[in-house]
């Protein structure tokens, strides 16, 4: 039994955090996982931008709705259904994939929540659980799954490491410099390739 584990943001959707920026024009936005590899002052310098530019949850859901998945993305998910059994681990928001997941038929995703106040402004996070990554791989071992994974970014990396297989999609030059014994995927049609000969030598 096989399961596939994917990222959200970078492998089947764009940044939804350069979208904000894109639609804002605040370049402070445009930091993501692929320079700040800890999380948490990554989301703590986020609510402090959006604080001091009076961004609401409404500007950053706005953002979140505009997006399209990226080019390929919906056959390559949909390939992979039919293939493996399939998670999306995240560390987006609940909140903020609804609308994103529905473009892609609605595949399971395990990811955060944010805390919105009453004035419509995101006054917190709370994460799933700690290191939800490496956990949710640990999970799926418990219930005797073979795992491949794939992910863009430095907070893929526990991920990646606890799988049976682990593989970069399109990581940015920084990410594959530090960690070299990743293999990396350019192309849907090389992760295809990738997650099928990982799947064979489980057998």
């Amino acid at each position: 039994m096989n399961i596939a584990c994917l990222d959200f943001e970078g492998v089947l959707i764009p940044e939804i955090w350069l979208g904000l920026a894109d639609t804002t024009g605040i370049d402070e936005l445009r930091v993501t996982t692929r320079e700040i590899s800890d999380y948490d002052e990554l989301m703590r310098l986020r609510l402090d931008i959006m604080a001091r530019h009076k961004l609401t949850f409404a500007d950053i859901r706005a953002a979140a709705d505009a997006l399209e998945p990226l080019p390929g993305a919906a056959d390559f998910l949909g390939w992979l259904r039919t293939e493996f059994q399939v998670a999306i681990i995240s560390d987006t928001f609940y909140e903020l994939a609804g609308p994103l997941i529905e473009k892609l038929d609605y595949p399971m995703i395990l990811c955060h929540k944010l805390i919105v106040n009453d004035d419509g402004l995101i006054a917190d996070y709370k994460l799933r659980q700690p290191d939800p990554k490496r956990c949710s791989v640990q999970a799926f071992h418990s219930l005797k799954y073979k795992v491949v994974a794939t992910g863009d970014s430095y907070n893929d990396i526990s991920m990646l490491s606890e799988a049976d297989y682990g593989v970069f999609f399109k990581p940015p030059d920084n990410v594959i410099e530090d960690f070299p014994q990743i293999d990396v995927a350019r192309s849907y049609d090389d992760l295809q390739k990738a997650f099928q000969q990982a799947s064979a030598s489980f057998d």
